[in-house]
């Protein structure tokens, strides 16, 4: 397939339809004899005669008609997916955007996917990733962009959209003794074993995710990690862990052998972004982060 020309398929569908060297070398802007050349050397490739010429008329054998039907419409295929790859290129926009999350995604984020994909008929893709691994495949090019927990700072890496701040919860077992109250002190993180998410994540992302200390100083121990927030619930509810999620996570997977308990002094929020690659922002992208902010500013 590699030693076929593309402008040798031309040169033969041009002469399927006009059945004369001459208007077939017109329509393709080239002399005649290159067109004899074209022909000739595609049937080489091939092994078998393409063309009946005669001084008076030129037809298509009979194995060069079958080639023309079977190959044309691959040839008409592949040249539409480079007309539309163009059109996409020039006007910077994407067929098939590709959205990596973890946790979930919520009603807004969809309703504002759909928005897009209405206005710039374009395909959504969406794919979980690991909690603990949040840039490397939007910094790899397997997704266009991700929707992940805050702070950003790969200098790779632009945050298109910051989603509202919202509240910390103490996720725990409910029969674990803090359990029985709808609260607790920040302090008292310090006599529990919090599960962090495992991954290749920068440390200033993992420690905003699992504090190292109680702003008094005292250390928070996490001896085990993590790949989904729904594989910490689970380990959760055995009582021997707990964990930090956030509001709508808390509201969305209620269980009823898990309590969503309000840290009192806890002051970083969680913060939800919509990051991608600086390099390959598009105008896609800016258009999500325009309906993104339409869905959250209603609210």
């Amino acid at each position: 397939m590699n030693q076929v020309h593309v402008q040798e398929l031309e040169c033969l569908f041009v002469l399927s339809e006009e059945l004369h060297f001459g208007r077939t070398a017109a329509r393709l802007g080239i002399s005649q004899s290159r067109v004899s050349q074209l022909i000739g050397s595609l049937e080489r490739r091939v092994g078998v005669r393409l063309v009946d010429r005669t001084s008076r008329r030129v037809a298509l054998s009979r194995f060069g008609a079958q080639f023309v039907d079977e190959v044309r419409p691959a040839y008409d295929a592949l040249d539409s997916a480079l007309t539309g790859a163009r059109e996409r290129a020039r006007r910077g926009t994407l067929c098939r955007l590709r959205i990596g999350f973890h946790g979930s995604v919520y009603e807004e984020v969809t309703e504002a996917f759909r928005r897009l994909r209405a206005e710039e008929d374009v395909t959504m893709e969406l794919r979980e990733i690991p909690w603990g691994s949040p840039f490397t495949a939007v910094l790899g090019g397997r997704v266009d962009a991700v929707v992940v927990e805050l702070p950003v700072h790969e200098a790779a890496l632009t945050t298109g959209f910051r989603f509202p701040p919202q509240d910390r919860l103490l996720a725990l077992a409910d029969s674990h003794p803090l359990a029985a109250a709808d609260r607790v002190d920040v302090e008292e993180l310090g006599g529990l074993d919090l599960l962090r998410p495992v991954g290749d994540a920068p440390d200033y992302w993992m420690t905003a995710q699992v504090p190292h200390a109680t702003p008094a100083g005292t250390p928070i121990s996490s001896t085990t990690g993590i790949a989904t927030v729904h594989e910490g619930l689970a380990r959760v509810a055995t009582g021997e862990h707990g964990m930090l999620v956030c509001r709508p996570m808390s509201e969305r997977t209620a269980r009823s052998d898990v309590r969503y308990l309000t840290v009192d002094g806890l002051d970083e929020p969680s913060q939800l972004g919509l990051v991608w690659r600086t390099d390959r922002t598009n105008r896609q992208l800016t258009a999500l982060t325009g309906h993104l902010r339409d869905q959250f500013t209603r609210r």
